[in-house]
């Protein structure tokens, strides 16, 4: 590095301020210039802001899994009601088979017959 790229470099860093008005460069003292704090507390605010994106992220995250998990349940009871229904159509046409087939027994037995003659006697 040549000594005007060091000045530079310190230039980007430092202010210079001249004790005289002599362009003696031995005789200047450099100081920090002064920091903004706007940059502090846009910093500052920058990271209330990611947080609360981190928050609002998480939080969307969160409802986003639980939305699914309750569509996982649905679909799950839905297909737990459709099973149900079609046994309950199931018992029910069994159920009529039975209930013809007991039916048609109790006409030929002789032993029904003879009740229904009493019952129509009454």
């Amino acid at each position: 590095m040549d000594g005007s790229s060091q000045e530079e470099e310190e230039d980007r860093t430092f202010t210079n301020i001249s004790l005289a008005d002599d362009t003696d460069h031995s005789s200047r003292i450099l100081h920090p210039r002064p920091k903004s704090l706007l940059p502090k507390m846009m910093n500052a605010d920058m990271d209330a802001v990611d947080a609360e994106n981190q928050v609002e992220l998480e939080e969307k995250t969160r409802l986003i899994n639980q939305v699914l998990e309750l569509q996982h349940t649905l679909e799950d009871l839905s297909a737990r009601v459709d099973a149900v229904k079609e046994e309950n159509l199931k018992l029910k046409s069994e159920n009529q088979v039975l209930g013809q087939y007991i039916e048609n027994l109790m006409s030929a037995s002789s032993v029904f017959q003879t009740t229904d003659t009493k019952s129509k006697r009454k």
